[in-house]
């Protein structure tokens, strides 16, 4: 079935950068949307950023100017530049897609998560 498969986490220094990537496989699927969210114990899941296939992204107030997210249409896949890192972006970060497969109905889609900690 469809999965998510999230690379490129790990430790950094405070101020120093990450690259995340996702890569979406296992059907014929067309996807709408794709994102990264977070998550530290004991709170809720938050989205960082989206992007619209082919359209526009949105980021949270926390991470704008400093994060970008982009798409690789041919490879189905999703990054995540993250800049000038703080130690509050110490988090899992898990990657996001709504996606439709074939001619079915419109799902949501969630990555194994990746860990995220920037020391200061």
């Amino acid at each position: 079935q469809v999965q998510l498969v999230e690379s490129g986490g790990g430790l950094v220094q405070a101020g120093g950068s990450l690259r995340l990537s996702c890569a979406a496989s296992g059907g014929i699927f067309i996807i709408t949307a794709m994102g990264w969210y977070r998550q530290v114990p004991g709170k809720q899941r938050e989205l960082v950023a989206s992007i619209i296939s082919f359209g526009p992204t949105n980021y949270a107030d926390s991470v704008k100017g400093r994060f970008a997210i982009s798409r690789d249409y041919n490879k189905n896949t999703v990054s995540l530049q993250m800049n000038s890192l703080k130690p509050e972006d110490t988090a899992v970060y898990y990657c996001y897609a709504r996606l439709n497969i074939r001619g079915r109905s419109q799902d949501d889609y969630w990555g194994q998560g990746t860990q995220v900690t920037v020391s200061s």
